[in-house]
């Protein structure tokens, strides 16, 4: 009897290989670090004795998190290496850095307090609440970039988590920097429940805010916009010190209710404050 013919596995198709590219995910790898060491800090501070040090420096590592998810979008589209690979890394570090980090954190100094004892449970869950609305809508941007395509949509449907994250922290840092004097966060403290609810409810809501996806180095403007940027840059430089306690919750919360606004202005300005032409679609 003749032996049957064996199978072979037809060829591979280069089209199917998982494409995991260097610098990307080298930027993504740095805001998970980042997620992780701020947790760390979280959880050794001493914030009973009043020393916020701990604090303050896990809140400047989900900061600058925020600046390496900022990069990593920005390094692989500027390669054309965006990947489902990097799509997905990045919503992992994304739920760490801006998921956990800041929900843990306002448990840490401020939820641990106010329900102590028998309703020490009820802390947790108002603290859960932003972390899962985060990760709903971490899963809910990957689909739709799934269905769209790379760059199929300009817009983010709901307020971006690293936006969140960032918010809460500047606001904590405000906050601290308010009371430093009294070793405690003092009434203001109870609003930062508040904020993280609030962003959790809007992280899963239907406002759009722009993506800016096409601001890049590669981008062209007017030259008004330059002599803006330019103004802008160096009102940073001038209060350096203060940027991290003053501007950057302004920041946040202008870009927040930027998604409220939105609707309601013309097009033109619209186009303005969002566009700007890319020489590689020219």
């Amino acid at each position: 009897m003749a032996e049957a013919p064996k199978q072979s596995n037809p060829p591979e198709d280069p089209r199917q290989r998982l494409k995991i590219y260097f610098l990307p995910n080298l930027l993504t790898a740095g805001n998970l670090f980042c997620g992780f060491v701020a947790l760390t800090r979280i959880v050794e501070a001493n914030i009973d004795e009043g020393d916020y040090s701990q604090i303050k420096i896990a809140l400047g590592f989900i900061l600058l998190a925020c600046i390496f998810d900022l990069l990593d979008g920005r390094v692989a589209r500027m390669g054309g290496h965006e990947s489902p690979f990097g799509r997905e890394f990045d919503s992992l570090a994304d739920l760490i850095s801006f998921g956990a980090a800041p929900a843990f954190l306002v448990h840490r100094v401020v939820l641990h307090d106010v329900f102590s004892g028998e309703y020490q449970e009820l802390g947790w869950f108002v603290a859960s609440i932003y972390l899962i609305c985060g990760a709903l809508r971490l899963a809910r941007f990957n689909c739709l970039s799934a269905m769209n395509g790379p760059g199929g949509d300009k817009d983010f449907l709901g307020f971006p988590i690293p936006s969140a994250a960032g918010l809460v922290a500047s606001l904590t840092l405000f906050i601290i920097k308010l009371n430093e004097k009294e070793k405690n966060l003092g009434h203001w403290a109870y609003l930062l429940p508040v904020v993280l609810v609030f962003l959790s409810a809007m992280m899963v809501s239907e406002v759009r805010y722009p993506s800016f996806k096409s601001l890049g180095l590669r981008s062209t403007t007017t030259f008004l916009k330059v002599i803006i940027g330019a103004l802008f840059l160096g009102f940073l430089l001038v209060l350096r010190d203060k940027i991290i306690y003053y501007v950057l919750p302004l920041f946040f919360t202008a870009y927040l209710l930027y998604g409220f606004i939105r609707p309601h202005i013309s097009r033109t300005w619209r186009r303005e404050i969002e566009e700007d032409e890319d020489d590689s679609e020219a």
